[in-house]
């Protein structure tokens, strides 16, 4: 289904448990050229979608548009994720549902960004780009700690983004051989999330 965001038309691909309230409504979304579709997230979201959770996968509206990067202003991506989040946790089957924020690579950085405003119980960040390659001296860790909530990163040690140092999140898992994409076992990739939701959500 596609929702209006002020940036235009964002689309959700909604999976809810039947009867009764869901563990959690995770809202999830993808890097800056990429899809919903993304190994990691299909495979975090299927296992979310297991447990309980009601699971909102999330094409933002300049992917929707046609559009591959979101452009270097982050306010606008921010503005239009945060709309999109908030209808879609307003629907009557996922009200006072506990909201967890993810995203993989630039996804992340969204979820961490706004993850204050939309009072986010916790953060999933998978493959989060501590930098541009080889520029480690832009270093974003400023957004990953402005969480400012239960925040999991789940990077590849071999990800040319660089990986994130421990102190700046609640849990970091760096998966060994893994790149930027964390493609190799995404099956254990999703075990991680949704073991670490248990204990830190609801």
């Amino acid at each position: 289904m596609e929702i209006e965001t002020p940036r235009g038309p964002a689309r959700v691909e909604l999976d809810a448990p039947g009867p009764g309230k869901p563990r959690y409504l995770l809202a999830i979304t993808h890097g800056a050229g990429g899809g919903v579709d993304a190994p990691d997230i299909a495979a975090v979201s299927a296992a979310a979608a297991a447990e309980g959770a009601a699971v909102a996968r999330i094409t933002q509206p300049y992917r929707v548009a046609g559009r591959r990067m979101p452009g270097s202003a982050t306010g606008p991506q921010d503005e239009a994720w945060r709309s999109v989040v908030e209808q879609v946790r307003a629907w009557p089957e996922l009200a006072g549902a506990p909201l967890v924020l993810a995203g993989r690579s630039n996804g992340a950085r969204v979820a961490c960004r706004t993850a204050a405003a939309l009072e986010a119980a916790a953060v999933v960040a998978l493959a989060f780009p501590l930098h541009p390659p080889g520029r480690p001296e832009r270093s974003r860790a400023g957004e990953l700690r402005g969480a400012g909530v239960p925040t999991l990163v789940v990077n590849g040690d071999r990800d040319p983004f660089g990986v994130p140092d421990p102190a700046d999140a609640t849990t970091l898992v760096v998966r060994q051989g893994e790149r930027h994409d964390l493609a190799k076992d995404v099956e254990s990739v999703a075990a991680v999330v949704v073991e670490w939701l248990a204990r830190h959500v609801g």
